[in-house]
Formats: structure tokens, C-alpha cells, sequence
């Protein structure tokens, strides 16, 4: 069947099962948007190729399946690169399709021309060039297998957009030629050793991160937890991959983690991490990280083992067939069968209980103003339990993670590894595509809503009913209490005196709009705002200089946190 480049890409979009698309028009990408006008396939008009892939990956994480985003040539390939890097570092699946100049003019610095191949080699997984109209199906076959398989990350297919009306024989292909293509590496050999570790441990933790997000993996993770007495605390990228009001759950670890999951892992035996990275968001002072530990490394990338901590036992493998092999591994273990195995660990969950009892988060709520805690507190009491949560980046985003419980994977979205504040309503308007008829909520920050906040044009384009909780402290909240606690109380460019009335923009949008600016007002408002049908907007006028506690200061130990702001 022969059609031009521009129906080939619609017709492999088909093939692989995308159902939605995000992305802006433009010169370089005219024939595909030609495609797409004949398409039935959902095309989502974002108003910044930014926010075209930011809702790409808020699509995907809600899926788990891949997310796609089209782009023109030059400026609109170039503000790829943001979204690119955030999906990059959180293993989110990718593809995103751009336009470029003819092949004819390519490398005379035409009209928006970009090298977007070069520039985006460092933020993707892999990515093309197609040079010749054949090539344009492999590399979307190959796209679209590289970037959802091991672990997953982004794909650009960047295509001359005369290939994109050059006519061409539509056969997709069925086999895969990537000879150095190898996502299914198993490594299991230290398996038993492993095993033996966790079956004499006294004080065991499972440290869990984003990798954890198949169901099936997650029964055994809780299953292997309650079986041997293992308690778990779970990153910022793995909440909801345990139980938030499990007796075993830690809660987060980390610069803002809980007093329990932090003196948990500065004091284990055996720590077993699935699915994570060290990342020194979570490890503190990386010499200091569960110093006495028996380490056991769990993860898909086998670049990941030894890279930030050194592990005394490396398991290269996915989380679902590495948490099976481990719990086989245990069950047959003859110590299990003559000894029961709690009393090993018995003293251990005793000291974490009282550590949780003990040191549980707490703020002032007799401070004046209102307090950005009571607000999220209040949200997540008031809110559907399959909620999505998506979060923008910043002190709000801290506070989401602390006080809103998360109970499935794949329900608390957030860029992580990156931290790029303007992700929030993007990511949120991918979530609510992906899934129309749940509760999307964003929780943003004043200052990370401004990034992007021309795509509530696109929520009200597409009436999609994202409930948006504006923590309004018109300030750059995290930049400031960092000001606050390590420069002296220079606030140096930190404060936001401009911030626009976010109740008459959303207005302008045709977005119903409410203010809470007391601690009175919160649950009834709230309670208005998410009985709406469609779109709301939330200002919520919180005290300006509250601060996110606990926090491990910079260069300290999990065990040296602040749990409150320390006295001048």
C-alpha cells in the first residue's frame, strides 16, 4: 500500500496502540498535521511544545505505556529538550516525532534548522535520524520498542519533511534488527547469597523506588514484607507502591522524609534496594547510607549497580522477575522451614514503632495565616481514593508527597530526578486524557504554575475537569527557605511581588475560579471546587514563609535531619 511519510507515521502510530497524541503544528511538520486532520486518532493542541511533552510523560506515567508528542523543526524541536530530560532521568516511555527541513537545504542553516539529533543525544535513550523514506517505519519500530522495554526512557524520531510527503510502500515491520539492543539482561548468580543475607538480617529494609509499579510485583514486595518482617520505606518516585497505612511502611526517605524511614536506613543491616538509584536526594551524605549494611541491588539497568553505592549482592533484573526469584529463593531456604522468623526482627519493628510514634511530622497550626499542610491534609481527606495527583516542583510538591496518601502506583505523578518546575499542569492534562473519567488533581506552586501556565488553554479547549490547587506563598518557596537557612536571609530574586490573581486568569479561561485565604474556609471550598464537573482552578493564599520540615540540611547525614526549622 503506498502513501506518503506523513499517513506511514499515523498508520504506525496505530499499530502501536497510541491512542492520543500531543503536540503543536508547524512549518516543518504541515504534512503530518495534514495526516492527522484525516485521523481519527486524538490529537491534544498544547500551546508550548513543553507542555507537549510534559503531557506526553504525565500520559505515560499514568499508563505505563508510551507517550508521544510532535513537534516543528528548530525552536519547537529545541523546546523538546526540558521534557526529554525530565522523562529521561525518570525512566518514563517516549517517542517523540519531529519535522526538519528538506534534505535538499539540510546543513545550510535554513529556516528553522536545529540539529535536534545532536542536541537531544544527551536526553534521550536513543534516537534517529531518518535519512531515506524506508528507514522512517524501522526507526518507528524500533522507536517504540527502545523506548518501552528494560528501562524505559524517551525516543526522538526526527524526520526531513520532505520524507513526510514522499510517497513510499506501507510495510510495517515485524522483526526487530537491533543486534546491541539487550533490555532483558539477567544477572542472578548471587541470588542465594542475597537470600542468606536477608534470612539472618536483624534489622532489614526494603528501600523501594519508581521501578516498582507492576501489581504483580508489588503483592510480593508486601507479601515478602509480612512474611519475613521486613519493613519498607518508598522513594518520592515509588510512593504507592505500598500500602500508605501498612503497620511495615516507613513512609518516604530522604532530604524530606520521615524521621522513621531516615533512622531506618542509617541503622539497617541489610538493606534491599528494588527498582531505585541511590539518588542523593534520598542518600544524604553518601558515606554515611546504611554504613553497616549488607546491600543487595535489585534493578533493570545494570549501569545503575556500583554507580553511586557499591552493593555487596547486584541482581540485574525487573522488579516483578527479581522479587519472584527472591521470595523462591527465601521460601526454600531451609532456615525458613525449622525457625520461625519474626523473632529475628522483632526488636527491630519495636524500635521503628516508636521511633514512627515518637517523631511523627507535625506542624504549628496556631502559626498565623494558613498553612499550606492544612490545605493538602484537608485535600487528600476530601478526595476520590483512585485520585491521580500531579504535582508541579517545589516546597508544594515536598508537602504533597508528606500529607497525601498514596495507595496505587502510578496515582502521584511528579518529576523527580530533573525537579523542572512547570511540570504539574502539563503532566496533569496528560493524566486526565489518559484517564477521563478519574479525579485529576494538581497541586502546584505559584511559581512553578507560571512556566506553564498557558496550557489552561488547552483545559478549557478540551473542558477536562483537572481540579488545580494553587500553593500560592508568591515566592519561589524551596529557593527562599534555602535563603532563609543557609544564606543569611538573602532573598535574593526569591519573591514573586507580581503574581498574577489566579481566580480572574482562570476566570479569563472560562475556568471557575475560588480563593481560601483562612484556615476556616478550607474544607468547605475545597469540597465546592471538587464537586464541580468540569475544570477549577484553587488560589490558596498560604503563609509566605512556612518551610518543609523534616529536612537532612546539605552534606549531612540521614541521621543529622532537622525535623523542624532550626532556632536562630
Amino acid at each position: 500500500m503506498w502513501m506518503t511519510g506523513a499517513d506511514a507515521i499515523i498508520y504506525a502510530l496505530k499499530e502501536e496502540g497510541i491512542k492520543a497524541v500531543f503536540g503543536l503544528p508547524g512549518g516543518g511538520v504541515l504534512p503530518l498535521y495534514d495526516a492527522l486532520y484525516q485521523s481519527e486518532l486524538l490529537h491534544i493542541l498544547m500551546r508550548h511544545e513543553q507542555g507537549a511533552v510534559h503531557a506526553a510523560d504525565g500520559y505515560a506515567r499514568a499508563t505505563g505505556d508510551v507517550g508521544v508528542c510532535l513537534a516543528t523543526s528548530g525552536p519547537g524541536a529545541t523546546n523538546l529538550v526540558t521534557g526529554l530530560a525530565t522523562a529521561h532521568l525518570d525512566s518514563i516511555p517516549l517517542v517523540a516525532i519531529t519535522g526538519n527541513v528538506p534534505r535538499s537545504v539540510s546543513g545550510t542553516d535554513a529556516f528553522q534548522e536545529a540539529d535536534i539529533f545532536s542536541i537531544t543525544q544527551a536526553v534521550t535513550k536513543h534516537n534517529y535520524r531518518v535519512q531515506t523514506a524506508g528507514a522512517l517505519l524501522r526507526a518507528l519500530r524500533h522507536g517504540f520498542h527502545i523506548a518501552r522495554t528494560g528501562r524505559p526512557g524517551p525516543v526522538l524520531i526526527d524526520v526531513p519533511k520532505d520524507i513526510l510527503t514522499e510517497k513510499h510502500d506501507y510495510a510495517y515491520p515485524n522483526t526487530l534488527d537491533l543486534p546491541g539492543y539487550h533490555p532483558e539482561s539477567i544477572e542472578l548468580d548471587d541470588l542465594p547469597r542475597a537470600a542468606g543475607a536477608l534470612l539472618t538480617a536483624r534489622r532489614p529494609v526494603f528501600y523501594v523506588g519508581g521501578g516498582v509499579k507492576d501489581p504483580v510485583a508489588i503483592q510480593i514486595l508486601q507479601r515478602l514484607a509480612e512474611t519475613y518482617g521486613i519493613p519498607v520505606t518508598t522513594t518520592l518516585m515509588g510512593l504507592g507502591s505500598f500500602p500508605p497505612d501498612h503497620p511495615l511502611f516507613l513512609g518516604m526517605p530522604g532530604m524530606h522524609g520521615t524521621y522513621c524511614a531516615n533512622m531506618a536506613l542509617s541503622n539497617t543491616d541489610c538493606l534491599v534496594a528494588v527498582g531505585t538509584r541511590f539518588d542523593d536526594r534520598v542518600t544524604g551524605k553518601t558515606a554515611a547510607f546504611a554504613r553497616d549494611a549488607f546491600v543487595i541491588h535489585l534493578d533493570i539497568d545494570a549501569a545503575e549497580m556500583g554507580k553511586i553505592r557499591v552493593p555487596d549482592v547486584s541482581l540485574t533484573v525487573d522488579a516483578r522477575r527479581g522479587l519472584e526469584k527472591l521470595a523462591t529463593t527465601m521460601g526454600n531456604d531451609a532456615a525458613t522451614k525449622n525457625a520461625p522468623r519474626g523473632h529475628l526482627t522483632s526488636a527491630w519493628i519495636r524500635q521503628l514503632s516508636q521511633w514512627r510514634s515518637d517523631h511523627s511530622p507535625t506542624f504549628n497550626t496556631g502559626d498565623s495565616g494558613l498553612l499550606p499542610q492544612q490545605v493538602i491534609q484537608t485535600l487528600d481527606q476530601l478526595a476520590d481514593d483512585e485520585r491521580i495527583i500531579v504535582t508541579g516542583v517545589g516546597q508544594h510538591q515536598m508537602w504533597a508527597a508528606q500529607h497525601c496518601r498514596v495507595r496505587h502506583p502510578r496515582r502521584f505523578l511528579t518529576s523527580g530526578g530533573l525537579g523542572t518546575m512547570g511540570f504539574g499542569l502539563p503532566a496533569a492534562i496528560g493524566a486526565q486524557v489518559a484517564y477521563p473519567d478519574h479525579q485529576v488533581i494538581g497541586i502546584d506552586g505559584d511559581g512553578s504554575l507560571q512556566m506553564t501556565l498557558q496550557e489552561l488553554a488547552s483545559v478549557a479547549q478540551y473542558a477536562l475537569p483537572i481540579k488545580l490547587i494553587v500553593i500560592n506563598n508568591a515566592a519561589y518557596g524551596m529557593v527562599r527557605q534555602w535563603q532563609q537557612l543557609f544564606f543569611d536571609q538573602r532573598f535574593s530574586h526569591s519573591q514573586l511581588p507580581a503574581t498574577p490573581d489566579f481566580v480572574q486568569l482562570a476566570q479569563s479561561y472560562g475556568i471557575p475560579g475560588f480563593r481560601i485565604e483562612t484556615a476556616d474556609h478550607v474544607a468547605s471550598i475545597l469540597e465546592e471546587a471538587l464537586a464541580q464537573d468540569g475544570p477549577v482552578l484553587v488560589d490558596c493564599q498560604v503563609k509566605h514563609d512556612e518551610g518543609v520540615f523534616p529536612m537532612v540540611p546539605p552534606g549531612a547525614s540521614l541521621s543529622e535531619m532537622w525535623e523542624e526549622e532550626p532556632k536562630c
